[in-house]
Parts: structure tokens; C-alpha cells; sequence
């Protein structure tokens, strides 16, 4: 099956694949040389396929299994969930036109930010990402989805990403001995069991009409997800009112606004506070002066 998905326009693929560190962690790959970003999804009828995604002319182009219909359809909503195709980023590009350290978010399309296809998924990326390396975000990703992750009939080393289901059925032991989560073990069964037994439903999260305020304590009692996580989970919703505070953003503002001296978490709020509902994305996308390590 291959099919043509429109965006809102400005659009540029690659700015949306390179958001943030998705596109590393699989069953993500990028192969920046030839622009093509696969994904190995397992849809709710239980068929695990491999995407292929590319820029196409007005949006993306998308390759992958003979689907039923009603195949075809989930995956038509879950690439424009995952790829934020509809997004109205007007009003966010027309206050950026008025600083210099923004000037080229409106050409480059930024705003956008890669997501998985169930928010299920990106909780327990979000997760694995606190107190931690990249690198060893990467090794637990990878970890979990070679031990629990449903495999394409083709192809067995290739798999999707766990269910809930199949994560709730493993034990704490496993995940911290086998998986190597360490202390997230415990916080990733309780999510998948919450999840799997219907007592949470993330997937609503989407789609949710609730005040951003409420909806980040919401997701902050979700055992594992603190205000930085909070913050991540909320831009990957499409809610940029806060900023995913970590050492990173503590080091960036420091070397911006203080000639690199220390900075706290409520100054680095206070350099964005002006763009109120737009803070995360001003964070997110600003053109950093600092270049170091």
C-alpha cells in the first residue's frame, strides 16, 4: 500500500523527524541520507507492518502492507498524529516574526514534534529518559522492544513497540534485572497495568478538552513523571505552555543571559514568561548563542 498524506503547510519532513531524539530510539531509523524515516507499528488488529515514510510533494508519502480498510484508516490517523500533519502553527510563527532568535522557525517549519503513534508509548520514553544518559535511553528502548515487542512475519528481528498488555504481564524483576530500567521498572508495570486493565486511559490524553494546568497534574500522577517529564509529555500534545526543565535548559540559559554563571529553575522560567502559551516552543526552537559541550 502506498499513500500521499496532505500537511498544513509550512511543512518540511525533516524538521519534524530531527524535533527531538525520537527518530534514535526504536522501532524508529532515519536514514538522513535519502530523508526516509521507518516505523515498525503494530496496529490494534494485531498486524505488526513496516513504514516507510518520505517527504512528498504537500506532505508525505507512506509505503507499507496491504491493509483491510479499517487498517488503512487507523494508520492514515496515527501518521498524522505522529507527524502532527494538521497542525495550525499561525499564531505561534506570528509572534516569533518579532524576535531575532526565532527569525527561522517560520522558514524551517519548526513547531511541529516527532510523537509516537499511542501516547502510551511516549509516557514510557519520557520516562526512560529522566536521571539518565542519552545513551542509556537509548539501551533501554531497545532493550524493551527486543524483549516484549511483537515481530513483523517477515522479518523476526524487527519489532514493534510493547503493549501495555504484554509489559503488565512482566514482572518488576525482569524489567529491572533483564531490561536494565533500574528504578523505572516499578513505574513502567504500574503504567502498563493501569493502562492494560482500562483504569488509565492515555490515548484520550489526544484529544483531551481539559485546561493545560489540570492536564499536567494529571500526567504528573503518574508514578515517574515530575515536572520535567510533564512538560515533555505536554509539548508532545501539542500544550507549550511550560518548559521541560532540566541540567540542559539550566546550562543554556546560563550561558545565554548570565555569562555562564549558575541559574536556577524560576530564572529560566523567567526568560520565557513573555511567550505565555508559546513558552516551550520558544524554548524548544531558540537559536542558542552557546555551543559547548
Amino acid at each position: 500500500m502506498q499513500k500521499t498524506l496532505t500537511a498544513r503547510q509550512p511543512f518540511i519532513f525533516h524538521t519534524t523527524v530531527r524535533s527531538h531524539g525520537w527518530w534514535q530510539l526504536v522501532p524508529f531509523h532515519y536514514m538522513e541520507t535519502t530523508g526516509l524515516l521507518t516505523y515498525i507499528l503494530r496496529l490494534s488488529s494485531g498486524k505488526v507492518v513496516d513504514l516507510h515514510i518520505r517527504e512528498a510533494p504537500g506532505g508525505v508519502s507512506v509505503e507499507t502492507a496491504t491493509l483491510t480498510q479499517s487498517e488503512h484508516d487507523e494508520l492514515i490517523c496515527l501518521i498524522t498524529w505522529m507527524l502532527d500533519l494538521d497542525r495550525d502553527l499561525t499564531a505561534f510563527y506570528a509572534v516569533a516574526r518579532r524576535e531575532p532568535k526565532l527569525a527561522h522557525v517560520e522558514q524551517k517549519a519548526c513547531g511541529r514534534v516527532l510523537r509516537s503513534p499511542t501516547f502510551f508509548e511516549d509516557v514510557v520514553r519520557t520516562i526512560l529518559t529522566t536521571n539518565t544518559l542519552w545513551a542509556a535511553t537509548k539501551r533501554m528502548t531497545t532493550n524493551l522492544v527486543d524483549q516484549f515487542g511483537e515481530s513483523l512475519e517477515t522479518d523476526a528481528s524487527q519489532k514493534a513497540f510493547p503493549t501495555p498488555d504484554r509489559l503488565a504481564a512482566t514482572t518488576e524483576a525482569q524489567l529491572r534485572a533483564e531490561t536494565r530500567l533500574g528504578y523505572r521498572a516499578p513505574y513502567i508495570l504500574e503504567l502498563a497495568q493501569r493502562e492494560s486493565s482500562g483504569e488509565l486511559n492515555l490515548e484520550a490524553y489526544k484529544t483531551s478538552n481539559l485546561p493545560t494546568l489540570q492536564m499536567r497534574k494529571e500526567l504528573m500522577k503518574i508514578k515517574g513523571i515530575g515536572a520535567y517529564a510533564a512538560a515533555n509529555l505536554l509539548m508532545l500534545l501539542g500544550r507549550s505552555d511550560f518548559i521541560p526543565l532540566d541540567s540542559w535548559a539550566l546550562k543554556m540559559v546560563s550561558h545565554e543571559w548570565y555569562d555562564g554563571q549558575p541559574v536556577t529553575p524560576a530564572q529560566v522560567e523567567a526568560a520565557f514568561e513573555k511567550w505565555a502559551e508559546f513558552k516551550g516552543l520558544a524554548y524548544w526552537f531558540w537559536n542558542w548563542s552557546y555551543t559547548g559541550s
